[in-house]
């Protein structure tokens, strides 16, 4: 039995249409980067502590598989999580501004007996954005709770210049990889 680690409806939208059958589990775990800790050594801890703490949670259930994921916005090595509030996310958003940076997303699998992750890293390239761009967006709600403050399925797909790599990776679940682990566990077609 798959269950899924995460509060993320969007992880949640992703892993149905997979057509993946699962259950979500609400797990609790801190996202805080050690000092020196690469960013991605940091994303795939993440993703591993939450599907860790998933099957902790679960006991001896058997055949119990979870599922794990963690999105993290990269730029000049500096990791840019969720946004405190709207100052917070003003400044993230100015600072990707007309650069490229990077969406790095890692997905683990744990099971009694056999762990197995993915990684997707995708260049999202921005275009310059103008005060009031950035003003309109952070009023409309839509960083918080996004890592690198902003959600490419929303309206900050109109940020987007380029993007190399994976659409859903920027998302929070990179579907490609998703599939590959879940069909190697036998828990999809």
């Amino acid at each position: 039995m798959l269950y899924l680690a995460s509060k993320s409806p969007r992880r949640r939208q992703l892993l149905e249409q997979l057509g993946a059958r699962f259950v979500v589990l609400d797990v609790d775990v801190p996202e805080v980067r050690s000092a020196h800790e690469p960013p991605l050594d940091y994303v795939s801890r993440v993703a591993r502590e939450k599907a860790g703490a998933g099957l902790l949670a679960l006991g001896s259930a058997a055949g119990a598989v979870v599922l794990g994921a963690d999105t993290e916005v990269v730029l000049d090595g500096e990791v840019y999580g969720k946004p405190a509030d709207a100052a917070e996310a003003a400044a993230m958003l100015r600072r990707l501004s007309g650069r490229v940076h990077e969406a790095v997303s890692v997905v683990w699998l744990v099971g009694a007996g056999r762990e197995e992750h993915a990684v997707s890293v995708s260049q999202v390239h921005f275009a310059d954005l103008d005060e009031a761009s950035i003003a309109a967006y952070v009023a409309s709600g839509e960083p918080y709770g996004r890592a690198g403050a902003y959600a490419i399925q929303g309206r900050a797909g109109a940020f987007v210049r380029h993007l190399a790599g994976s659409y859903s990776g920027v998302m929070g679940l990179p579907l490609y990889e998703t599939a590959g682990l879940l069909r190697r566990f036998g828990l999809l077609a």
